[in-house]
């Protein structure tokens, strides 16, 4: 991720949020800098996808809602105003119904890239984990079948699927890890 705002001040939120809505290149916003998000290649996309539409189908009579990669979370640590763009997030809370962010998530899955990886390991692990409402944050890589469910009652530490199914405590079901590769070259 680039930095491209050149002010030491940085941006408002207000700012950020208006100008989220005319740009063409997405950008995370951490106390005041924009920072731009690089394009997904088409592996991170098919298992996006995958989980998408696994996840969707689960959530028939729930009062959930489901977003892939255009919905920001909304955090505030420490009065520092944040936004991250997930590849998807899950809320479930009725009153969460903000038109271009989420607050009060219970899953939020990050696709590993070479690019962010350690940003997703690191410091969102880290700032997730302030959320009440988060239950899982799932890190599912690219280059392998390997999922790492990070949950609130295990005290952040990592389950690890290979093979077999993936247990999501957010919806109550088990995803098969095969599914969520599903059509991606190996």
């Amino acid at each position: 991720m680039s930095n491209l705002c050149p002010s030491a001040r940085g941006i408002g939120v207000d700012d950020y949020l208006q100008g989220e809505l005319h740009s063409e290149t997405r950008h995370e916003y951490i106390g005041g800098q924009a920072y731009a998000m690089v394009g997904a290649s088409r592996r991170h996309g098919l298992i996006a996808g995958n989980l998408f539409a696994r996840l969707r189908q689960a959530m028939s009579h729930r009062p959930c809602q489901l977003f892939m990669a255009d919905m920001k979370v909304h955090l505030n640590i420490a009065g520092q105003e944040i936004f991250y763009y997930p590849d998807l997030v899950m809320t479930c809370d009725p009153n969460d119904r903000e038109d271009y962010f989420v607050t009060c998530p219970c899953l939020i899955v990050e696709v590993l890239s070479e690019t962010t990886e350690r940003l997703d390991r690191r410091e969102k692990l880290l700032a997730y984990q302030t959320i009440p409402s988060l239950r899982e944050y799932l890190l599912v890589a690219q280059d392998q079948p390997r999922i790492e469910a990070y949950r609130r009652r295990n005290d952040w530490l990592p389950d690890i699927a290979t093979e077999g199914s993936i247990a999501l405590e957010c919806l109550d079901v088990d995803l098969a890890v095969e599914a969520i590769y599903e059509d991606v070259p190996r």
